[in-house]
């Protein structure tokens, strides 16, 4: 990770803890912003910046609002989608002339993040390569958390984190390790349920050694970060959906109008959640994307795709790209 600066920016009022790595140094190189997703940060993109800069892109990843060493503010109701892309279109703009624009990456609800950007602000992205979550058109009759809850049961781990505090003390009860490393190490391709009481109980991965792709310095950096920060700003995002769908009524049946290639696991719970694979290839999401240039289901490869094979990842991501330079 030779060569990653890591400065503070001010935007959109709050302190962003931003990781960069310049590409061939000159002023014309393309932006590159990855986005991440939870439990993650800046860290989970360091083989695409690393990758990505030795091909002349200048590649940036912050770490979002709640997260890592960016500010985290108190209020719950400001993690909504708009209070974030609001932080990423001001990021944009400072690391810009303002008026150009940059590639996007996300991944998980970086990738929600990234979908939102794009049907805001789409004038500020030139093409996104988004992973593992699809892009979900807002339904005016379905409240996000409550069909959650009517689909999989108050056991589903999103139902779990809507109540403040209360997730927050039972992961601090099991550890931020370990709480980490289940999080990060879940393959399973079913939806992923956190009783309470019985967080991860007969889980196989607290014992398992880590997997290839994620050393112990790495779950050691992650685990630093989490207890000095904790989860509450990473859970606040989850605890907005609902909010987050009432503030974008004016979105209503918009489309992705920015060029688009999606990439997903098939060992991934996103990608084998009820109705995914029916939209991704029954011609669904392609209406909702119309300028989608292709999907690409990746064999064996569970949720952390860009983790756990950075150089085909790597490959993807560039490909795509360089059709718009």
């Amino acid at each position: 990770m030779d060569g990653i600066e890591h400065k503070t920016l001010k935007v959109n009022g709050i302190n962003m803890h931003v990781a960069e790595k310049p590409g061939s140094g000159s002023e014309g190189d393309p932006i590159i912003l990855f986005i991440h997703g939870f439990p993650e940060l800046w860290y989970t993109w360091r083989h695409q910046m690393v990758a990505l800069s030795s091909l002349g892109y200048r590649t940036i990843a912050p770490d979002l609002r709640g997260y890592g060493d960016t500010d985290a503010p108190e209020k719950v109701e400001e993690y909504t989608y708009l209070n974030v892309v609001g932080d990423l279109v001001a990021l944009i703009n400072t690391v810009t002339s303002g008026d150009e624009k940059v590639f996007v990456v996300g991944h998980d609800w970086g990738a929600m993040i990234a979908w939102q950007l794009c049907m805001y602000r789409p004038e500020k992205v030139k093409a996104l390569v988004n992973m593992s979550v699809v892009f979900t058109p807002r339904n005016p009759d379905r409240v996000p958390v409550p069909t959650l809850r009517r689909v999989f049961g108050d056991d589903y781990y999103i139902c779990r984190f809507q109540k403040p505090g209360e997730i927050e003390a039972e992961f601090k009860k099991l550890g931020t390790e370990k709480v980490l490393k289940e999080f990060l190490t879940y393959k399973t391709p079913k939806p992923l349920f956190i009783p309470k009481g019985e967080l991860f109980k007969g889980s196989e991965n607290a014992a398992a050694a880590l997997p290839h792709w994620l050393t112990q310095e790495d779950l050691d950096y992650y685990t630093t970060k989490y207890e000095k920060r904790g989860f509450t700003g990473a859970i606040n995002y989850y605890r907005n959906l609902d909010r987050s769908w009432e503030l974008t009524a004016p979105w209503t049946g918009a489309k992705i109008a920015v060029p688009v290639k999606f990439i997903v696991g098939d060992q991934d719970l996103t990608y084998n959640s009820p109705g995914a694979k029916e939209y991704i290839h029954g011609g669904g999401f392609k209406k909702d994307v119309p300028l989608l240039d292709e999907t690409v289901v990746l064999e064996g490869l569970g949720h952390f795709l860009h983790e756990e094979n950075p150089e085909e990842i790597n490959q993807h991501i560039h490909s795509f790209f360089q059709k718009f330079l």
